[in-house]
């Protein structure tokens, strides 16, 4: 059970997925520590809140006090006193109305004075004393005439304060009675104020109350109208002092200076992990939505190593080094190498995001580098790989528009605020340098990683496609027709794929070593018999043994390729130019020989596999079609074209394209290109006299070397001026 159990916890963490995971989890992991090691060069500058030395400003810096200018805005905002709007004050005179009404109606009651005085003293809510006798005695013996005009005035009073506005500070304050004696009415009598302010005192309240929206936006606008606290640091005055305590402003100072002063704890470790979590996922998905065909492991592996190694040459540049020498140029040229350009500029943008945010990176810093790797990419896209002194070059392109975009940055910020001519040309140095070394550093870390990744490069393939390269050189002196026909096969392979957008490189140099298992026994093939004139041995042999012989060399080519250490990349060339095809020759022999019954066809077939990508499609069909065009002599180009379509009917029909990316489209063009090459290759010539050698060594015994010269000449210029004439007929025609 012990066992069991092992093995399943063992069969569980060697599976793929495991490892994918875990992958990813190392590479994340390793990654956010890389880039929180910011913390150790932050100290080299500051320790416990303290400057280590002093640091001088190379230009002009202007910083935002940011604590004091909060501190002003919100003094500012305080100031502003309440907006207030005015509320719906109806019911305060209809309250007037109904005070008034009920002492009408307490005057008019048959009861004694003493009821009266109670019931209209309990209108009035007053303390009791004159102020109040002598209202309700004013109020029940004046006439009706006097009080009239009373609750007249009052009412015209009321009208314009109300207009006026009560507030709650007003009512909290007690002002409710000057309020009153400011705003009556003309022509009041001493008496009648008296009067006039207790029927007031009893309804008036606040009209006025605050808007909470427009205060809240008037106090905005106040703070958004406070002009930022700036301190400025002149161009050589120093930002801090050894021993000087750094304050928010001083850090804002020093990071405008270019000085990382990011502290990263286990908060902002967490972060960076997090983002580098984000990052990592956001490039998967991208190879796996656009770019399927490098999700191989050590495409992936050797994109993490390359993120891996620049990053941390990232984070390890000191501060007193320019910025502006981050390797990215070298990044894209060498993943672009590997992989294809899109892609490499895809993890720069990626890195380059996640170590600005993570380093505080400024906004000129971050828009000259998108522009870097932007043309980086395109510079490399554009190299041919004929040779490796074209990274140089691309490397010199690289380095003088970066120099440029960093010219006109800095010729920018010179309008705004002054910069320091020597941090300028500082920069503009660096960033050049940057694009030379770009190009040196790729130079020499290709062969090392093409190596250890056993990844072929356009560089790796014009090195295998030299003639002298060993198992070529045995092929040709060994089967020198089997190399004559890979040479053929090459031509065809590598303007096919050129025409339907596939690996013309890797095309034509799969298509060299598609046969090196024909070394093994080269006297086995019929293209090589007729060189060494020797007997056909298949003819002694028996359908199944020749069947295997022959069926036998793309396994002994896998063998022999792994022996030379070949790319892994054309082992699927070895193995795939007959996928599982027919040996028909063999296959048919067999029948006749043993009867239709007694032979199957899953026996004569290639063990393949098929064909899986689009450049072994081309090398299988390239490879039937120039073997059965040489059996012929002299082809017509009608012939040609027969031949060419029907060995891509009998590889369609019989299954063996359909697992590469080929479509009916691709099969046409295919098709089309290599009719056109097979013409040229089978021009017809002139055949000359049996005797002519001998009629022209006749002829020419007596005559002077210089004499035959002088013909010839003759003869050329005579041609010449015929076919000017014809040209300009031609053109008048």
């Amino acid at each position: 059970m012990e066992i069991k159990a092992f093995e399943k916890t063992a069969e569980f963490f060697s599976s793929s997925k495991v490892f994918n995971i875990l992958a990813f989890l190392i590479f994340t992991v390793i990654m956010s520590a890389m880039i929180s090691s910011q913390n150790f060069f932050f100290k080299s500058i500051i320790e416990n809140g303290i400057s280590k030395k002093d640091i001088i400003a190379h230009k002009t810096i202007k910083v935002v006090d940011v604590q004091k200018t909060e501190l002003h805005k919100k003094d500012i905002a305080q100031r502003i006193d309440p907006i207030l709007a005015p509320a719906d004050d109806s019911f305060i005179k209809n309250n007037l109305a109904t005070l008034q009404s009920s002492i009408m109606q307490i005057r008019k009651k048959n009861v004694s004075v003493s009821v009266k005085k109670d019931e209209i003293g309990l209108l009035f809510d007053m303390q009791e004393g004159y102020k109040k006798n002598y209202v309700i005695n004013y109020l029940l013996k004046t006439d009706d005439k006097n009080l009239q005009q009373v609750f007249d005035k009052a009412t015209l009073t009321l009208t314009n304060i109300l207009g006026i506005g009560i507030t709650e500070k007003d009512y909290e304050q007690n002002n409710i009675n000057k309020i009153i004696y400011k705003n009556l009415v003309p022509n009041v009598t001493k008496n009648q104020v008296t009067v006039i302010s207790a029927l007031l005192e009893q309804v008036i309240v606040p009209n006025l109350v605050i808007d909470e929206y427009a205060t809240d936006t008037a106090r905005r606008n106040a703070q958004n109208s406070v002009k930022p606290y700036e301190v400025t640091f002149e161009k050589g005055e120093k930002i801090l002092f050894e021993g000087e305590p750094v304050t928010q402003v001083k850090r804002d100072a020093l990071v405008k200076a270019g000085y990382n002063v990011l502290e990263i704890g286990y908060k902002g470790f967490l972060g960076i992990f997090v983002l580098v979590i984000l990052g990592t996922l956001a490039f998967l998905r991208y190879m796996k939505t656009f770019e399927k065909s490098y999700l191989e492991t050590n495409h992936l592996m050797i994109a993490a190593i390359l993120a891996l190694v620049f990053t941390l040459a990232g984070v390890m540049i000191p501060p007193e080094i320019s910025s502006y020498i981050l390797p990215f140029p070298a990044f894209i040229i060498i993943l672009a190498i590997f992989t294809n350009p899109r892609i490499a500029f895809i993890e720069a943008s990626i890195i380059l995001a996640i170590i600005s945010i993570a380093m505080g990176y400024n906004l000129q810093f971050i828009s000259a580098f998108i522009l870097i790797n932007l043309i980086s990419m395109v510079a490399i896209a554009r190299v041919k790989f004929s040779r490796r002194f074209d990274l140089i070059r691309t490397g010199l392109e690289i380095a003088i528009a970066s120099a440029i975009i960093v010219v006109i940055i800095y010729s920018l910020e010179k309008c705004l605020i002054d910069v320091d001519n020597f941090l300028m040309i500082k920069d503009t140095s660096v960033v050049f340098l940057n694009g030379i070394l770009s190009g040196v550093i790729a130079l020499g870390l290709l062969p090392l990683l093409e190596s250890a990744f056993k990844i072929i490069t356009p560089y790796g393939l014009a090195e295998l496609a030299d003639h002298n390269q060993p198992l070529l050189k045995r092929l040709q002196f060994e089967a020198p027709g089997t190399y004559h026909h890979s040479l053929m096969v090459s031509n065809l392979c590598e303007a096919a794929a050129e025409a339907v957008g596939a690996n013309p490189i890797l095309a034509r140099v799969g298509a060299f070593y598609h046969d090196i298992g024909k070394l093994k026994r080269p006297l086995f093939f019929v293209e090589n018999q007729s060189y060494f004139g020797i007997e056909n041995p298949h003819a002694k042999l028996n359908p199944r043994l020749s069947k295997m012989v022959i069926t036998a060399h793309p396994k002994d080519g896998f063998e022999l390729a792994k022996e030379y250490g070949l790319p892994p990349i054309l082992y699927n060339f070895i193995l795939q130019h007959h996928g599982e095809g027919l040996a028909s020759y063999f296959y048919t022999q067999a029948i006749a020989e043993e009867g239709a019954e007694n032979v199957k066809e899953e026996q004569f077939r290639y063990t393949g596999p098929k064909p899986n990508m689009k450049e072994t499609a081309i090398l299988m069909i390239a490879d039937a079609v120039e073997s059965a065009v040489r059996s012929l002599k002299s082809p017509t180009n009608e012939e040609i074209e027969k031949i060419i379509d029907k060995v891509i009917i009998e590889r369609l029909n019989d299954g063996q394209l359909s697992d590469s990316p080929l479509t009916l489209k691709d099969v046409k063009t295919i098709a089309a290109t290599f009719n056109r090459i097979l013409r040229g290759m089978q021009h017809n010539r002139i055949r000359y006299h049996e005797d002519i050698v001998q009629e022209f060594d006749k002829t020419r015994i007596n005559i002077p070397d210089k004499v035959i010269d002088q013909e010839l000449d003759d003869k050329i210029q005579e041609l010449e001026k015929q076919n000017g004439k014809i040209s300009e007929k031609n053109d008048n025609n």
